[in-house]
């Protein structure tokens, strides 16, 4: 059984994450009965995720309850009883939590954790997120017989902070969907159109817009270079707007009208791998990272990538990036000014990054996640 809570408007890393897995344990012949648990029902089927206008409205209203003290006090105590409720009977399935909770289960449960920064990097999150997490997850860590990564970073650090066996977690990378590829500028340029872009004519920046991303600096660093590479290529940011970012917002509003800058909004899943194919180069210089999908997003659509070393990111691009310390904002602009201009590394990043990409795929994702379930059953 899996749970497909996180597969919900915006489809975001987790949410991706999920339904991949689900996609590939559905197709999986080593799996012989499949469920899906939605809140407190369980389903044969998978919910396709939506991307209306109704779905943005209740992403908002979970926003504006997730901020209520009581809201989140109340739904941390029926929840989990709910769903302890419907698993009742199924003891003889392995029940997975894709997203750091488990619920009460008495039969064999494996949880996934992304990464630790509700533990180590607390002001980069909402104190009523730190609230609601951190109790959560020490529970899933007693019900787990089994926890998954996305890194081996990641599982190395999750066995030393919580004094977790380490052969009792298993790193099971990411993958860039099918979807994520290089593309013709006529064909990625019919796309484009929309958004006021051409290919080849922007560098790139995706990912919820918060504190952990360090956009910020990526602004600092961009203003660095000379005006006439910035209005050139101008900074393209797109992602789901998350906490503590209406300062950045009002920064962005300001770079936009100097002609250097512009945030496009979430832009929508079947867009998006044209807005990567689009970019001359992309930059991701986040302060940390369980994993870091949209690096090997770019990697896999042909596009040269500047990130920085942080946790597990060099464990994701191997060589085939440039990277710097997240908080140098002087190399970091040294860096994007290379990856616009210099076409001898360019052309060797983004075959070094082709090949690097190749090395994930959401069917190995699917096959050592079963070795997890396997190896759960076997504690």
């Amino acid at each position: 059984m899996l749970s497909v809570d996180p597969i919900k408007f915006p489809l975001t890393g987790i949410g991706r994450y999920t339904y991949e897995l689900a996609k590939g344990l559905a197709l999986s012949g080593e799996v012989a009965s499949l469920r899906f648990l939605r809140g407190g029902r369980l389903s044969d089927t998978l919910t396709e995720p939506s991307e209306n206008s109704s779905a943005e409205h209740r992403a908002g209203l979970r926003r504006m309850l997730a901020k209520s003290r009581a809201i989140v006090s109340l739904y941390r105590r029926v929840a989990p009883r709910l769903k302890a409720r419907v698993l009742r009977g199924m003891e003889d399935y392995v029940f997975h939590g894709p997203n750091y909770y488990l619920p009460p289960f008495k039969g064999t449960s494996v949880v996934t954790i992304h990464d630790l920064s509700p533990c180590l990097w607390p002001e980069c999150h909402p104190a009523e997120r730190i609230r609601f997490m951190l109790p959560e997850i020490e529970l899933s860590l007693q019900r787990a017989k089994v926890l998954i990564t996305d890194s081996e970073y990641t599982r190395r650090e999750v066995a030393d902070y919580f004094n977790w066996p380490l052969e009792k977690i298993h790193a099971v990378p990411l993958a860039a969907e099918a979807a994520f590829h290089p593309r013709r500028p006529v064909e990625t340029n019919r796309r484009l159109k929309k958004y006021g872009l051409t290919a080849g004519g922007y560098c790139l920046f995706a990912g919820t817009i918060e504190p952990r991303k360090n956009i910020d600096l990526l602004l600092d660093a961009y203003m660095m270079l000379p005006v006439d590479i910035r209005r050139r290529w101008p900074l393209i940011l797109t992602g789901y707007q998350g906490w503590n970012s209406d300062a950045l917002h009002a920064r962005l509003t300001a770079t936009a009208q100097a002609g250097w800058a512009r945030y496009l909004g979430f832009v929508p899943a079947h867009d998006l791998p044209f807005l990567f194919a689009g970019a001359r180069l992309f930059v991701f210089p986040s302060l940390y990272e369980g994993f870091g999908l949209p690096v090997l997003e770019a990697m896999a659509s042909g596009v040269p990538v500047v990130c920085s070393n942080a946790a597990s990111l060099p464990e994701v691009v191997g060589d085939a990036a440039a990277m710097c310390d997240a908080k140098d904002v002087e190399r970091l602009s040294r860096l994007i000014g290379v990856g616009l201009k210099d076409e001898g590394w360019r052309t060797r990043a983004v075959e070094k990054g082709l090949a690097r990409a190749g090395h994930f795929s959401w069917q190995r994702c699917t096959n050592e996640t079963i070795a997890a379930y396997q190896a759960a059953l076997n504690a």
